[in-house]
């Protein structure tokens, strides 16, 4: 079994663990070392098989997936992927078990025997999990947000003077990107040119989660409406399920919202977001591409690039997947690779220009 990943299986239906385990074992890079069906079986082993990576549902007797992992992350860090059904209830819950460390998350279909049709992304997501590098960066990454949660006094950009002519941020992101933005909002002043996200997630999460950002920062926060006038001092999050792009009319930029296919598999997409910022605000765009496996957006934003404008790639150290940022150097589609916590300030250089 040398080499394998390593998985515990969590969750208290029984036909659950029954198919993520038969979806598991078709994988020959995966071991599915057992199955525990509520947190308080699961302590104990975690501590006999020493897993690599958990399954975890959010609903569960005795204990519920977010106090477990509350716990889990204070004691002993393990790459977690959240398997639950995604109601407006469970987005707020799963937007905060990413704060706490959640590695990523999976919608629960509301056909159960459904779940086989998501094995591909069940695996992909497991395997980026149980990567060799996952543990530390996951620790490194709590204890970096453990930092900037104690550190809430107002910060000193906040007062910088920008010039926000014509000027509009796209940002791209995938797994880890919902703890990154944050900690990227939370560092730029209220002047700062309009901001535009691609963040992989469902539509049930991204109101949820654009109200969790509008919280914790300065900016205005909200969830992108087809039409809207793209701001300074906004952020606009792209709706889960459809596609988000921008235009302009005269000197003004604005947000288009439609169905349309997955690109890259994903709605939305990163690469719809960046052709669009490549074709309408070229040398007035800056780009920006978080963590996230695979490579959504990296090839636009080359484009963008080749078009003129600035962008910043997160590096290695600090993500907790390098696909998408990876892809992108790969392309040569950046200016300059910046870690995490580095990123709020190019941003503000990029747009002083």
């Amino acid at each position: 079994m040398s080499g394998k990943i390593k998985v515990l299986i969590i969750d208290d239906s029984a036909l659950v663990r029954k198919i993520l385990r038969t979806i598991c074992e078709k994988d020959p890079g995966i071991e599915v070392v057992d199955t525990a069906q509520d947190p308080v079986f699961a302590v104990e082993k975690i501590k006999k098989f020493l897993p690599d990576v958990l399954t975890l549902d959010i609903e569960m007797p005795r204990m519920d997936g977010l106090t477990f992992l509350e716990k889990l992350m204070m004691q002993n860090p393990v790459p977690a992927v959240m398997i639950s059904s995604l109601t407006a209830r469970n987005a707020e819950i799963t937007l905060r078990a990413l704060e706490l460390g959640a590695f990523d998350y999976v919608e629960k279909p509301k056909n159960i025997q459904e779940l086989e049709t998501l094995a591909e992304t069940i695996i992909e997501k497991i395997k980026a999990a149980g990567h060799s590098s996952a543990r530390s960066r996951l620790i490194s990454i709590i204890n970096r947000s453990r930092s900037t949660q104690e550190k809430k006094e107002t910060p000193a950009l906040i007062t910088r003077q920008i010039s926000t002519t014509d000027r509009i941020i796209a940002l791209g992101s995938s797994t880890g990107g919902t703890v990154a933005i944050a900690e990227i909002l939370k560092l730029l002043p209220v002047n700062i040119p309009g901001m535009v996200i691609v963040q992989h997630m469902p539509g049930t999460f991204t109101r949820s989660f654009a109200g969790r950002l509008n919280s914790i920062c300065s900016l205005h926060v909200k969830e992108a409406s087809d039409g809207d006038q793209i701001r300074d001092g906004f952020v606009y999050i792209a709706p889960g399920g459809l596609q988000c792009s921008i235009y302009s009319s005269g000197a003004k930029y604005f947000i288009k919202i439609q169905d349309g296919p997955p690109v890259n598999r994903h709605k939305p997409s990163v690469a719809v977001l960046f052709n669009s910022v490549a074709n309408y605000a070229g040398k007035n765009a800056v780009g920006v591409m978080l963590t996230g496996m695979g490579d959504d957006g990296a090839r636009a934003m080359r484009q963008m690039k080749d078009a003129g404008s600035f962008n910043i790639v997160q590096d290695e150290e600090s993500s907790v997947v390098w696909g998408m940022p990876g892809s992108a150097v790969k392309y040569e589609a950046h200016n300059i690779i910046s870690p995490l916590g580095s990123i709020a300030g190019e941003i503000i250089k990029a747009v002083s220009k």
